[in-house]
């Protein structure tokens, strides 16, 4: 049987399922080039609840260890289950400690004394559940960690050290451009990550150095401007570097791919994890990666007065959340700055003609009025910039600076005829540069204070005849200054660790508060040094000033005690994370 002829396919059909083919696998192609999706947030669960401020974390098993700022103290260390519940203070036998690290095992806690960034400490290991601390002999330095290959690496001034668990056989990696503060090390144990602080500029940049100190570079390079990236961590894997940035004034946590499968594209551009309304901070992958641990923070403060016939805080200024206030010498006219954001007001006590002075990205600190009620002196920082004086109008207009960006310059006081204003020229780094200015408001010039090193935060006394200051070696020292002998004398009294200083208006006195154990407001009679306590602040949660731990501290008219009270919330979340 002859089987009939099959039909003759157009040639246009051949070639067209080869072009399907070729299609789809361009397409395929197309998309394996894409860019690895960074992990999504899906969940969140809050793991603690007591609200103080929580500087930093560290995970070690089922236990979260944490740097928290209790009432009374801002060197504490906590602990927390993984998963919440209710925090616990460690009973440690030296106080006022920051958490470094914790050892790999679990059984040690790396600590240091807190101080200013960068100041070189002693390094402590403290075995927990209880021991008797133990100091490395053999080291000193900042921003200590231990990694997971065994070693021990931290900063000393602006270079970066390896050595052995105990800080023997210490080693030189890197010398980097400023300090070097959070380091991290990755999976592979390869490469170590940390944060460059520019403490003039007040920059944070992300940085990535070899475990053999080969190739420092800049992890974003141009990528924010002025840099404000830090505190980052890989994900267990090493899949991903988790970051925190402030954009706009907002802090967020940010996810970039470290590494992907040969057949992905790995972008090089992080991606946005979190958005407000909280402050978001210090990410932390849990050790099986699924989860993010961060602070969440809502900052708010309540201006409180001390109502010395009660021994009661109580709302002042309708308890707005502001600080730094400053009256007149008529008490017609109060300017304050509003807290978190930082912008500088005037108005009558009773609230009203308020007037808006700056604005973002301006954050303004340490306002003083001007003898005729006419100007306010007051402390500036605009981003990527260090601290400036700055003098404006009562009545509004443009800020004019009055000292150069090359440091530091805080604490405007004025001279009694409002002809010259004595400020402090700080260095943290560099503590021999720490001093105390005056500028010629006509002629603007600047000279040093003689005999100033090392002391800042000036006060000049309503009368002219003195300047009182503090010694910048931990605060501890109160030194008045006779501006007519030009000469500095120390008051030795049984305080320490001074915060802000005001004189009464007659300037027979000085009121200042103190910021460790047994916080408390004090009088200071000059005459004869005699110390009076005025109020117990150890039981009171104070808003973090802008310069470092303590808070402001001033006065109101009739010499009452002013203070900002802290109602933020601040607490560590776990973020449930998708990987693609």
């Amino acid at each position: 049987m002859v089987q009939p002829a099959q039909p003759k396919l157009p040639s246009w059909t051949k070639w067209g399922g080869a072009v399907a083919l070729l299609m789809c696998a361009a397409a395929l192609a197309l998309w394996l080039r894409q860019p690895l999706p960074p992990p999504r947030v899906v969940g969140s669960k809050q793991i603690t609840s007591d609200g103080f401020p929580k500087f930093s974390f560290m995970i070690q098993g089922s236990r979260l260890y944490m740097n928290e700022a209790p009432p009374n103290r801002f060197g504490a260390i906590a602990q927390v289950s993984a998963g919440g519940g209710q925090a616990a203070m460690l009973d440690l036998p030296i106080e006022n400690l920051f958490l470094s690290s914790v050892s790999q095992d679990g059984s040690e806690l790396l600590v240091t004394s807190t101080a200013a960034p960068g100041t070189d400490r002693p390094l402590w290991s403290i075995p927990i559940p209880a021991g008797s601390p133990r100091q490395l002999p053999e080291v000193t330095g900042h921003d200590a960690v231990w990694a997971a290959n065994g070693k021990l690496y931290f900063g000393k001034g602006n270079v970066i050290y390896a050595a052995e668990h105990d800080g023997s056989n210490s080693r030189k990696l890197a010398t980097v451009p400023d300090l070097p503060q959070a380091f991290a090390l990755s999976p592979d144990m390869t490469r170590l990550r940390f944060t460059l602080a520019n403490l003039v500029n007040n920059t944070f940049a992300l940085w990535e150095v070899g475990v053999d100190g080969s190739n420092p570079h800049p992890l974003l390079p141009g990528w924010n401007n002025p840099p404000a990236e830090g505190l980052g961590n890989w994900s267990p894997d090493g899949r991903y570097y988790f970051f925190e940035s402030v954009h706009d004034g907002f802090h967020n946590i940010w996810a970039m791919p470290d590494h992907a499968p040969w057949w992905r594209k790995r972008s090089s551009v992080p991606a946005q994890l979190t958005t407000g309304p909280l402050q978001f901070g210090n990410p932390l992958p849990s050790p099986d990666g699924k989860s993010l641990f961060v602070t969440g923070i809502q900052p708010r403060a309540e201006l409180v007065r001390y109502d010395a016939k009660s021994g009661n805080f109580v709302p002042f200024l309708d308890g707005i959340s502001a600080g730094d206030v400053d009256f007149t010498r008529d008490g017609q006219w109060v300017t304050y700055v509003s807290y978190p954001d930082g912008v500088l007001w005037r108005s009558k006590p009773d609230g009203s003609s308020r007037l808006q002075l700056t604005y973002s990205p301006m954050q303004a600190a340490l306002a003083h009025w001007s003898p005729d009620g006419q100007q306010i002196a007051f402390s500036g920082l605009m981003p990527g910039k260090p601290w400036q004086v700055y003098l404006i109008s009562k009545d509004g207009g443009s800020p004019q600076a009055l000292t150069a960006e090359a440091a530091q310059d805080t604490d405007p006081t004025w001279s009694p005829d409002g002809a010259t204003l004595a400020f402090g020229h700080h260095d943290s780094v560099n503590p021999d540069q720490t001093f105390i200015d005056l500028i010629d408001l006509k002629t603007h010039q600047i000279s040093q204070v003689a005999g100033s090193q090392r002391i800042f935060g000036p006060r000049w006394s309503p009368d002219g005849r003195y300047i009182i200051a503090i010694t910048d070696v931990d605060n501890a020292q109160l030194m008045l200054y006779d501006v007519k002998a030009a000469s500095w004398h120390p008051i030795k009294i049984p305080a320490h660790f001074f915060g802000y200083l005001s004189w009464s208006p007659d300037s027979s006195s000085v009121y200042f508060d103190t910021v460790t154990s047994g916080a408390a407001y004090y009088r200071l009679r000059i005459r004869d040094s005699k110390v009076e306590k005025i109020a117990d602040l150890s039981k009171l949660r104070k808003f973090p000033n802008q310069f470092g731990p303590g808070v402001w501290t001033g006065l109101a008219p009739g010499e009452t005690l002013l203070i900002p009270r802290d109602i933020s919330t601040w607490e560590i979340y776990a973020l449930d994370l998708e990987y693609p």
